[in-house]
């Protein structure tokens, strides 16, 4: 008879904000108990706590450290706050599943690095992008290598924030208040992972100027569209686009990737199906396939057995998909799959981006967190 698995007890903070929203995740696994939450709005902590249904409540996170009985936690605070926060786990053996990105500044990566290379506890980032179906159905693809080589991709993020940036007003300074690629890792996460094994080693990024001002009649420091040019390890090239300011339709998300022997094309328009072209499927490379006719072939085997639940949750289901890959590496039945250090490929390009805006362009070298031993 199988042993029975002991609960994960969960702290989330920001259960008030982004971290409540992991409730549906978490009631659908049955190893998982959100023990505490933790929120500096204390007015409507009680109600969280009770929707999350939370044994105990902090308003300061140290103390819920010190006193609760915690396995892990989910951080779901605005950007500043996730290395710090991260690194007070950690030191406490306590696994941590971060928000995007990692951190706001190379000095502040370094430190978490040495602190995940220390520490007992799991460290992996929450990119649920990279769980989204077609993102899914595309790295399953590339996985059974019938891209080819993969040498060329794009991303774009192009959602239209300026409302948001005045409720949550911390993206203010850190999504719209710094020139460059502030946050890249909905575009590029998936990249990387439909790139196995590869890496962005070079940055260079460049703005489309300032066309609009906040309610305060100030400028806003990120230019409307940055766009990052990133080389790869291997010789290919990506390009990332990210745009929170400009008035239009909201777009999200959209990608591409160009190999020897396929390529994928995602929807750009209401009505549009996400396309690919592969030469094992059709040698003449003359017409595109809908990516959702492969989906009973390529949709990776989680989905399959977990769709029901994963419906349930935000995200396309990804919320659902990454809090059950943490809670395996938290039992020890699989790696994280966004582990440290590619939470750092997918973070430090964009960082290195603000450097080189900065400096009209100039390609800059992005370090590579596996040698911060």
């Amino acid at each position: 008879m199988a042993k029975k698995q002991k609960k994960i007890n969960l702290g989330v903070v920001g259960a008030c904000g982004r971290g409540g929203s992991f409730k549906s995740a978490c009631d659908a696994l049955e190893t998982v108990c959100v023990w505490a939450v933790c929120d500096t709005n204390e007015k409507d902590l009680a109600a969280a706590a009770t929707r999350l249904g939370a044994t105990e409540q902090y308003t300061d996170y140290d103390t819920m450290l010190a006193q609760s009985k915690l396995d892990a936690v989910i951080i779901g605070t605005p950007m500043p706050f996730h290395v710090p926060q991260a690194i007070a786990a950690l030191k406490r053996n306590i696994g941590v599943l971060s928000e995007v990105p990692a951190g706001i500044s190379l000095d502040e990566c370094q430190d978490l690095v040495r602190a995940c290379r220390t520490s007992k506890g799991i460290y992996m980032m929450a990119e649920n992008y990279t769980y989204m179906r077609p993102n899914a159905i595309v790295r399953e693809i590339a996985a059974r290598g019938l891209l080819g080589t993969p040498y060329y991709a794009e991303g774009e993020y192009i959602h239209e924030l300026k409302g948001l940036n005045e409720i949550t007003r911390w993206r203010r300074t850190w999504q719209t208040g710094i020139n460059g690629i502030t946050y890249g890792t909905h575009s590029l996460g998936p990249i990387l992972q439909w790139m196995p094994g590869d890496r962005v080693v070079e940055v260079c990024c460049r703005g489309s100027g300032h066309h609009y001002k906040d309610p305060r009649g100030d400028f806003y420091e990120n230019e409307e569209s940055c766009v990052m040019l990133g080389k790869m390890a291997r010789g290919g090239l990506v390009k990332i686009r990210v745009d929170m300011l400009s008035d239009r339709p909201h777009s999200m998300t959209n990608y591409q990737i160009q190999g020897t022997d396929g390529a994928y094309e995602s929807a750009r328009a209401e009505g549009e199906a996400n396309r690919i072209w592969l030469r094992s499927k059709n040698p003449s490379p003359d017409r595109w396939m809908n990516l959702a006719d492969l989906g009973d072939e390529f949709v990776p085997e989680a989905w399959k057995k977990g769709m029901e639940l994963a419906q349930k949750a935000g995200h396309g289901g990804g919320d659902f998909f990454e809090v059950l890959d943490f809670v395996d590496a938290l039992q020890g039945r699989r790696p994280a799959p966004i582990g440290i250090d590619e939470a750092m490929d997918m973070t430090l390009p964009g960082l290195v981006s603000q450097q080189s805006i900065i400096r009209d362009g100039e390609w800059m070298t992005v370090p590579d967190s596996r040698d911060w031993r």
